[in-house]
């Protein structure tokens, strides 16, 4: 069997990937706060952590994948109060709406997806027990967690108390012990939602939420913890102090994985800057498998620029793979070996990229068993799942978003009247056919069994 390594964010190095159980490895990854659609930089994580689980899935025969959804914060209230609609209707619709979403992005979705609010009692047991071991205390109508009772408290992002103050948004409050400590349970007013607690109807701390559900299905102790680059600090540290308090622990997860930001034409994505592009727009502009693509063609822990070049250099990429794959049909007994050994090289999908470039020119060769491994190892990114003459001619997508562009009827009768050109010897007309169709980004090859097409 494969080994796979992976950089570990706790360790700051490149660790053998040994589950604690390898008859069930567990993996757990933050998933949205459902106020609004996702955008191309929370799409990142979940296409990544989508390959590792499928990657994982090949390696051991069973695999927990559990991505929760965050349906208690604060940006909901304010959300559903600016919008005039209820807490539960906005988020059903963002919940679908991410669905639709990361289906679209070809993302394979976990086997556990609990919602906060239905794990309410896990998160209370839990705020008591760190109260009764002296780790937590209520203050002001509040529970919140003393950092100082943690010895070992920043050993995740590598930061100092005084660090971490500096550098996070510490909220000042004349109930709290200490600057660094954070909140475990909240009051709610009468239009805010709200719970029966110990402490008073409130509801909980965002960190306590993920502690809570992590422990519900993957235990006290498993093997992956995933998420984006900024949740280190203050979530994921903050998850650490709370379970391993709770439980006696040493380690919440084995392995913390954590992927890289994503900008926009070399900026950091930004509400003021007004470059946020959310999923369905990117997948109005692009097709949706070469927003996918371009989410793999950088290693998972370094920035990634989405710009326009990112996104045509993915799709004119996946147009060559799809032309070399022709009809070979996919094969789980035929993936690479090279191919997979690149992706457990800490997830190198740059590298699998290249690996399946080197199958392509191979099957461009008239090389079958290259064809069939180059359809069968893509597969394993979510890629080139499509039938190729699907591919080329856009079925089911858009293009750049234009509503005017040439259907399939249009295109065939178009090459239809150039082939009646050519056969009337008009090659001036036929020519002109051929660059219009150009002009609309349809590529004509003409071969012994007639004329093709794809879209550009």
């Amino acid at each position: 069997m494969k080994v796979m390594q992976l950089y570990n964010t706790l360790t700051r190095q490149k660790q053998s990937f040994a589950p604690i159980d390898p008859s069930h490895v567990r993996v757990y990854a933050c998933g949205p706060t459902v106020y609004g659609r996702i955008h191309v930089g929370n799409a990142r994580p979940i296409v990544v952590f989508d390959v590792l689980v499928r990657v994982l899935r090949r390696l051991y025969d069973r695999v927990t994948y559990v991505r929760n959804i965050t349906d208690v914060d604060d940006k909901i209230n304010e959300r559903a109060a600016t919008n005039g609609q209820s807490i539960t209707d906005l988020c059903n619709e963002t919940i679908a709406s991410f669905h639709a979403d990361t289906a679209a992005l070809g993302a394979e979705p976990p086997d556990v997806e609990p919602r906060a609010t239905h794990h309410i009692d896990e998160m209370i047991a839990m705020i008591s027990l760190l109260i009764d071991k002296g780790h937590a205390y209520v203050a002001d109508g509040h529970v919140l967690f003393q950092v100082s009772t943690m010895d070992n408290y920043g050993a995740l992002s590598k930061r100092s108390i005084d660090d971490m103050i500096a550098g996070a948004r510490v909220e000042v409050a004349p109930y709290k012990r200490a600057a660094e400590d954070f909140v475990l349970w909240k009051p709610s007013v009468p239009e805010q939602p709200g719970w029966d607690s110990p402490w008073g109807r409130g509801r909980p701390g965002w960190h306590i939420e993920c502690s809570a559900m992590a422990k519900t299905y993957l235990g006290e102790l498993f093997d992956i913890h995933a998420g984006g680059l900024d949740l280190i600090f203050p979530h994921h540290e903050n998850e650490i102090a709370q379970s391993c308090c709770a439980h006696g622990t040493s380690h919440m997860a084995n392995y913390w994985l954590h992927n890289g930001f994503v900008t926009m034409n070399d900026e950091k994505m930004s509400k003021s800057l007004g470059n946020i592009i959310t999923v369905e727009e990117a997948t109005s502009r692009y097709r949706p498998e070469v927003v996918r693509a371009a989410l793999l063609s950088a290693h998972y822990r370094a920035p990634l620029d989405l710009s326009d070049s990112t996104m045509q250099d993915a799709h004119n990429s996946l147009d060559r793979l799809y032309r070399a794959a022709g009809t070979a049909e996919i094969s789980d007994d035929r993936v690479d070996d090279e191919f997979l050994a690149c992706l457990c090289d800490d997830l190198n999908t740059p590298a699998a990229l290249a690996r399946l470039h080197e199958l392509a020119r191979l099957a461009n060769k008239r090389d079958q068993v290259a064809a069939i491994a180059l359809k069968s190892s893509a597969a394993l990114l979510g890629l080139l799942r499509q039938e190729g003459d699907v591919w080329a001619k856009g079925a089911g997508s858009v293009s750049g978003g234009d509503d005017k562009r040439l259907d399939d009827t249009a295109i065939d009768a178009e090459i239809a009247a150039r082939n009646a050109a050519r056969t009337a010897r008009d090659f001036a007309k036929a020519d002109a056919i051929r660059d219009a169709l150009a002009d609309a980004g349809i590529i004509l090859e003409d071969g012994q069994d007639g004329t093709s097409w794809r879209r550009s």
